[in-house]
Protein backbone atom coordinates (compact mmCIF):
# COMPACT_ATOMS: atom_id res chain seq x y z
CA UNK A 1 0.00 0.00 0.00
CA UNK A 2 2.98 1.99 1.16
CA UNK A 3 4.70 2.23 -3.03
CA UNK A 4 1.02 2.63 -4.10
CA UNK A 5 0.59 6.35 -2.05
CA UNK A 6 4.36 6.39 -3.69
CA UNK A 7 3.47 6.13 -7.27
CA UNK A 8 0.29 7.91 -6.78
CA UNK A 9 2.01 10.77 -5.36
CA UNK A 10 5.06 10.45 -8.39
CA UNK A 11 2.26 10.58 -10.80
CA UNK A 12 0.42 13.84 -9.41
CA UNK A 13 3.06 15.87 -9.19
CA UNK A 14 4.00 14.64 -12.72
CA UNK A 15 1.07 15.65 -13.85
CA UNK A 16 0.87 19.23 -12.57
CA UNK A 17 4.37 19.65 -13.83
CA UNK A 18 3.19 18.86 -17.21
CA UNK A 19 0.13 20.82 -17.04
CA UNK A 20 2.44 23.72 -16.16
CA UNK A 21 4.76 22.99 -18.60
CA UNK A 22 2.17 23.20 -21.11
CA UNK A 23 0.39 26.85 -19.95
CA UNK A 24 3.73 28.24 -20.23
CA UNK A 25 4.00 26.81 -23.86
CA UNK A 26 0.35 28.61 -24.56
CA UNK A 27 1.39 31.57 -23.28
CA UNK A 28 4.58 32.41 -25.35
CA UNK A 29 2.48 30.86 -28.25
CA UNK A 30 2.02 34.47 -30.37
CA UNK A 31 -1.60 35.36 -31.22
CA UNK A 32 -2.47 34.84 -35.00
CA UNK A 33 -4.52 37.72 -36.58
CA UNK A 34 -8.05 36.87 -38.05
CA UNK A 35 -6.78 37.84 -41.72
CA UNK A 36 -3.48 37.19 -42.47
CA UNK A 37 -2.26 39.50 -45.23
CA UNK A 38 1.04 38.89 -47.30
CA UNK A 39 3.54 41.06 -46.54
CA UNK A 40 4.67 41.85 -49.69
CA UNK A 41 0.88 42.83 -50.38
CA UNK A 42 1.20 44.84 -47.65
CA UNK A 43 4.24 46.55 -48.71
CA UNK A 44 3.53 47.14 -52.21
CA UNK A 45 -0.10 48.53 -51.35
CA UNK A 46 1.89 51.23 -49.10
CA UNK A 47 4.62 52.30 -51.25
CA UNK A 48 1.96 52.91 -54.21
CA UNK A 49 -0.41 54.90 -51.97
CA UNK A 50 2.65 57.04 -51.04
CA UNK A 51 4.33 57.63 -54.67
CA UNK A 52 1.00 58.47 -55.83
CA UNK A 53 0.16 60.31 -52.65
CA UNK A 54 3.55 62.57 -53.26
CA UNK A 55 2.90 62.67 -56.91
CA UNK A 56 -0.84 63.67 -56.26
CA UNK A 57 0.88 66.54 -53.52
CA UNK A 58 3.07 68.10 -56.34
CA UNK A 59 0.23 68.21 -58.79
CA UNK A 60 -1.93 69.95 -55.78
CA UNK A 61 1.13 72.92 -55.08
CA UNK A 62 1.00 73.32 -58.74
CA UNK A 63 -2.88 73.83 -58.81
CA UNK A 64 -2.71 75.73 -56.05
CA UNK A 65 0.04 78.05 -57.34
CA UNK A 66 -1.73 77.91 -60.72
CA UNK A 67 -4.82 79.50 -58.88
CA UNK A 68 -2.97 82.27 -57.27
CA UNK A 69 -0.85 83.37 -60.63
CA UNK A 70 -4.46 83.77 -62.50
CA UNK A 71 -6.50 86.29 -59.61
CA UNK A 72 -2.22 87.86 -60.08
CA UNK A 73 -1.28 87.27 -56.66
CA UNK A 74 2.19 86.60 -57.19
CA UNK A 75 2.96 87.05 -53.56
CA UNK A 76 0.64 83.81 -52.76
CA UNK A 77 2.18 81.97 -56.01
CA UNK A 78 5.32 82.36 -54.37
CA UNK A 79 4.00 80.68 -51.01
CA UNK A 80 2.38 78.14 -52.82
CA UNK A 81 5.32 77.46 -55.50
CA UNK A 82 8.26 77.24 -51.81
CA UNK A 83 5.65 74.09 -50.97
CA UNK A 84 6.76 72.02 -54.03
CA UNK A 85 10.39 71.84 -53.05
CA UNK A 86 9.40 69.62 -49.83
CA UNK A 87 7.14 67.49 -51.75
CA UNK A 88 9.74 67.16 -55.07
CA UNK A 89 12.27 66.10 -52.35
CA UNK A 90 10.26 63.01 -50.81
CA UNK A 91 10.04 61.71 -54.64
CA UNK A 92 13.04 63.02 -56.54
CA UNK A 93 15.35 60.14 -56.01
CA UNK A 94 13.65 57.03 -57.23
CA UNK A 95 12.12 59.65 -60.46
CA UNK A 96 16.09 60.47 -61.07
CA UNK A 97 16.51 57.03 -60.96
CA UNK A 98 13.89 55.54 -62.57
CA UNK A 99 13.16 58.34 -65.10
CA UNK A 100 16.32 60.56 -65.32
CA UNK A 101 14.62 62.10 -68.98
CA UNK A 102 11.48 63.25 -66.72
CA UNK A 103 13.59 64.49 -63.67
CA UNK A 104 15.18 66.82 -65.36
CA UNK A 105 12.44 67.96 -67.52
CA UNK A 106 10.69 68.73 -63.46
CA UNK A 107 14.50 70.21 -62.38
CA UNK A 108 14.16 72.32 -65.32
CA UNK A 109 10.49 73.61 -65.28
CA UNK A 110 10.56 74.14 -61.58
CA UNK A 111 13.76 76.32 -61.63
CA UNK A 112 11.91 78.60 -64.27
CA UNK A 113 8.74 78.94 -62.23
CA UNK A 114 11.01 79.99 -59.25
CA UNK A 115 12.77 82.27 -61.20
CA UNK A 116 9.66 84.01 -62.70
CA UNK A 117 7.99 84.15 -59.58
CA UNK A 118 11.33 86.15 -58.15
CA UNK A 119 11.04 88.96 -60.54
CA UNK A 120 9.45 92.24 -59.91
CA UNK A 121 7.22 92.00 -62.32
CA UNK A 122 6.27 88.45 -63.29
CA UNK A 123 4.64 87.62 -66.45
CA UNK A 124 1.37 85.69 -65.82
CA UNK A 125 1.37 84.45 -69.26
CA UNK A 126 4.79 83.24 -68.60
CA UNK A 127 4.36 81.88 -65.65
CA UNK A 128 1.03 79.63 -66.22
CA UNK A 129 3.00 78.28 -69.52
CA UNK A 130 5.87 77.02 -67.37
CA UNK A 131 3.26 75.73 -64.13
CA UNK A 132 1.71 73.82 -66.98
CA UNK A 133 4.76 72.49 -68.54
CA UNK A 134 5.42 71.58 -65.09
CA UNK A 135 2.44 69.84 -64.63
CA UNK A 136 2.27 67.89 -68.18
CA UNK A 137 5.42 66.25 -66.72
CA UNK A 138 4.72 65.65 -63.49
CA UNK A 139 1.18 63.55 -65.07
CA UNK A 140 3.55 62.23 -67.56
CA UNK A 141 5.79 60.31 -64.98
CA UNK A 142 5.61 56.85 -64.59
CA UNK A 143 4.00 55.80 -60.56
CA UNK A 144 7.26 53.63 -59.09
Amino acid sequence: MARFNQILVLGAVSLLTLAGCDSAKEASTPQTSPVPVPAATAVAKTEKAVSQGNYAELSAVVSSTKAAVQTGDFVKAKTEFDKFENAWKQVEDGIKTKAPKSYEAVEDSAEKVTDDLKKGQPSKDQVLAQLDSLETTINSIPKM
